[in-house]
C-alpha cells in the first residue's frame, strides 16, 4: 500500500474521526463506559486545537493518524512537561500491516527531535496487542503504571532521544 505521512488539514477532520473510531472498535468489550469512550475517540480531530495531528493518507483517503504534543505543552499529568508525547495512534483496520503505525511513530520522533526533546513517551495498554509490541521494538521502555481507564490497565512507555 502506498501512503504518505503529512500534517493534518481541517478538511481531514471527518475521516480522522472515523478512522479513530474504526481503529478502536475492537476494544469495545474491554471498556465498561464504551459509549463515552468511543465518543471521545471520535473527536480526535479536535486535538488539532492544542497539538499537532499527523495523518497517513493514500490517494483515496486518510488511513491513519496520531497526535503529537511537544515539550512544554500541556499534557496528561502522567507525563513530565518537558517530554514530547504521542497519543491516539490509529490505523484503519483495512490498512493495517503496511507500516503505517511505525511511520506515524517515526514522524512523532522526528518532531520531538525538531523540538529538542530528550524523551518521547506514550501510554498504552496490554490489550493493544499490535501497538505495544511495535513500540517496544522501536525502543520504548515501560517507565511506570498509569491510571486505568475503566477496567483497562495502562502504562507509560518512554524512549530516550539523547542517542538518536
Amino acid at each position: 500500500m502506498d501512503f504518505q505521512i503529512r500534517p493534518y488539514h481541517e478538511t481531514d477532520a471527518a475521516q480522522v474521526n472515523q478512522v479513530a473510531q474504526l481503529a478502536f472498535a475492537q476494544y469495545q468489550p474491554h471498556f465498561e463506559a464504551w459509549p463515552t469512550f468511543i465518543a471521545n475517540v471520535g473527536r480526535m480531530s479536535e486535538k488539532s486545537a492544542t497539538a499537532e495531528l499527523i495523518v497517513a493518507t493514500t490517494a483515496e483517503a486518510v488511513v491513519g493518524a496520531v497526535v503529537y504534543v511537544g515539550p512544554g505543552r500541556e499534557k496528561l499529568d502522567i507525563f513530565p512537561v518537558e517530554w514530547a508525547i504521542l497519543r491516539l495512534l490509529v490505523v484503519a483496520p483495512q490498512a493495517r500491516g503496511n507500516g503505517i503505525g511505525k511511520a506515524l511513530t517515526h514522524a512523532c520522533i522526528a518532531n520531538a527531535q525538531r523540538d529538542h526533546a530528550d524523551t518521547i513517551a506514550l501510554h498504552t495498554s496490554p490489550i493493544m496487542t499490535v501497538a505495544l509490541p511495535m513500540y517496544l521494538r522501536m525502543g520504548f521502555e515501560k517507565t511506570k503504571d498509569a491510571p486505568n481507564i475503566g477496567r483497562v490497565s495502562y502504562a507509560v512507555y518512554a524512549k530516550s532521544l539523547a542517542a538518536c
